[in-house]
């Protein structure tokens, strides 16, 4: 629902040591079997802990794009850093070349969302064609569908794109599939509406205070081919959302 900003980062991770395991209590009934401790092949703690940071990294490197690596050179630049050693490399030679690598990996990533999304945004208008035809759906010209599930009790407290507002909302996918919902954490969300999607822009400043509307919003007024990082929302998809206006802050 809220905008965002896509960053590249390396995950690190914490590794926790295992505490030591109760004996069971004497029993009559034979005692359940215990799934066996995970083997491990290194000596200590340390050696632990380094090769699980480096699988994490290696597996970020790889989520990301970046899989052209030198991994002796790699090597290298993570020791000569610990051994506080000359950089072979200057910091502007090290922003440029990461900023050229990053922009080939967006570029590829935008490529391999367009591609999917052109078979999900045909699904989408497929069901918006359907839902369209439904009674008490208003399709506005913009394409975004919705449909008045409680009306307000004011006709004449409406936002404007510069209102902060509070609303409760639950957000899913056009098969049911739920991603997003303040209902469930139980709090309000509150928030300028000129930082929220294109979708809620439009239906919100329709609404009263009080009134609670089902929004069907098509890709190009949601997240389009672009979605949150880790999202379970594709590229191109089509959002349902259900939005009660409680109150304008302000």
């Amino acid at each position: 629902m809220i905008k965002s900003i896509s960053i590249i980062a390396l995950s690190l991770v914490t590794v926790s040591s295992f505490g030591q395991v109760k004996k069971p209590a004497a029993t009559t009934k034979p005692a359940a079997s215990k799934p066996a401790a995970p083997v491990n092949p290194l000596k200590n703690n340390t050696d632990s802990v380094s090769y699980s940071v480096g699988l994490r990294i290696a597996q970020s490197l790889k989520a990301q794009g970046f899989v052209d690596i030198n991994m002796s050179l790699f090597t290298k630049a993570m020791a000569d850093f610990k051994q506080n050693k000359p950089s072979l490399l200057s910091d502007a030679a090290i922003t440029q070349c990461v900023g050229i690598l990053q922009q080939k990996v967006n570029a590829a990533k935008e490529k391999e969302n367009a591609a999917k999304s052109a078979v999900v945004k045909q699904e989408g208008l497929a069901f918006l064609a359907a839902n369209g035809k439904r009674a008490g759906v208003i399709t506005l010209p913009s394409g975004m569908q919705y449909e008045i599930l409680k009306a307000g009790t004011d006709n004449t407290a409406h936002p404007t794109l510069a209102s902060v507002v509070k609303c409760h909302y639950t957000g899913t996918l056009i098969n049911g599939t739920k991603f997003d919902s303040s209902v469930d954490r139980g709090e309000p969300a509150t928030f300028p509406l000129s930082n929220v999607i294109l979708g809620w822009q439009q239906a919100v400043q329709l609404m009263t205070v009080g009134s609670k509307w089902k929004l069907y919003i098509p890709s190009e007024l949601a997240y389009g081919d672009n979605p949150q990082p880790g999202s379970i929302i594709a590229p191109g998809a089509t959002l349902i959302f259900e939005v009660e206006l409680i109150s304008i802050e302000k």
